[in-house]
């Protein structure tokens, strides 16, 4: 990206902030459904890669309707725009009220007996709203990850909006964050990570609607290192101004194997989990990019 690409990133994301905090909630969702339709229309890659991904999530769909899934997938995925810049200035009752997660006891139990929780989630629907949650209704703070951005402005951006919701944001980078991850849970404290698309070159290698990609073995590795629960959680929206959510039983780490076997194992398991809540809200996943391992292949020279 171009220096002047960057800073105009920068400069739109900062408007965003700046600007769709300060409309009424019902401007904002607006706003957010005309760009989306805006977006959709144009056709542009983003787009087009969506609807490829959720061609392997709903193989039987034709032209129209995956159209329509595509359709309601920038929805979705600007409704997170939209709620992302007004977060700073929602209420701590709107935050309260914002999100309905089933399941909640796996996390609230795990933490009570001190063992440390991994919350493992997709990209799905507002993990920031869910994280935002988590630290306003169940008052515990806890970890995450951020990768890396160009412009490095942008990245403090995020890491600042994120913090500002009560989090401790770390950079993707190399075993520096793994081992304060580990530190935190060993301390009995949650890590929140969004664990569906590899950033690294040390991914585990899973089956996910009937082809190969690669997922983090962070989530696993951390629960086998540190004997923390492992927690899959999916999101959704319903139409309502209410976020959705689950929280999926305990990935339990093999009793046999070595840590890679049994983290690929793991790793499968959370892989199994996320596409079973993906394929029942599909428009809700927002995986704008290559993900499975043929499609990356196809656009090596």
């Amino acid at each position: 990206m171009s220096g002047a690409k960057e800073r105009l990133t920068d400069a739109l994301y900062g408007l965003g902030w700046s600007t769709v905090k300060k409309l009424p909630e019902p401007a904002a969702a607006a706003l957010g459904r005309t760009i989306a339709d805006q977006v959709w229309k144009r056709r542009g890659r983003g787009v087009l890669r969506l609807e490829s991904n959720l061609a392997r999530v709903v193989p039987d769909a034709g032209p129209e309707r995956l159209a329509a899934l595509s359709r309601a997938g920038m929805r979705s995925y600007m409704r997170y725009w939209m709620e992302s810049f007004r977060l700073p200035a929602w209420s701590a009752d709107r935050i309260r009220n914002g999100f309905d997660p089933k399941g909640i006891d796996y996390l609230t139990e795990g933490l009570a007996a001190g063992r440390g929780v991994v919350l493992a989630l997709p990209h799905m629907a507002n993990y920031d709203l869910a994280g935002a949650w988590v630290t306003t209704k169940l008052n515990v703070p806890f970890t995450t990850v951020a990768e890396r951005l160009k412009p490095e402005t942008l990245y403090d951006r995020f890491v600042a909006y994120r913090e500002g919701l009560g989090m401790e944001v770390l950079p993707h980078v190399g075993a520096g964050a793994f081992g304060t991850l580990a530190r935190r849970l060993r301390a009995g404290g949650l890590v929140c990570l969004v664990a569906d698309r590899d950033l690294s070159a040390s991914g585990v290698e899973v089956k996910f609607f009937g082809d190969t990609t690669r997922m983090p073995a962070g989530p696993a590795m951390l629960a086998q290192q540190t004997g923390a629960l492992l927690l899959p959680a999916t999101l959704w929206y319903d139409g309502t101004p209410v976020m959705r959510g689950q929280i999926h039983p305990p990935v339990e780490v093999p009793e046999t194997g070595t840590r890679a076997e049994r983290a690929s194992v793991m790793t499968q398991a959370l892989a199994d989990v996320y596409a079973a809540g993906i394929a029942d809200h599909p428009e809700d996943w927002h995986m704008l990019q290559r993900l499975w391992l043929a499609d990356l292949e196809e656009r090596q020279p």
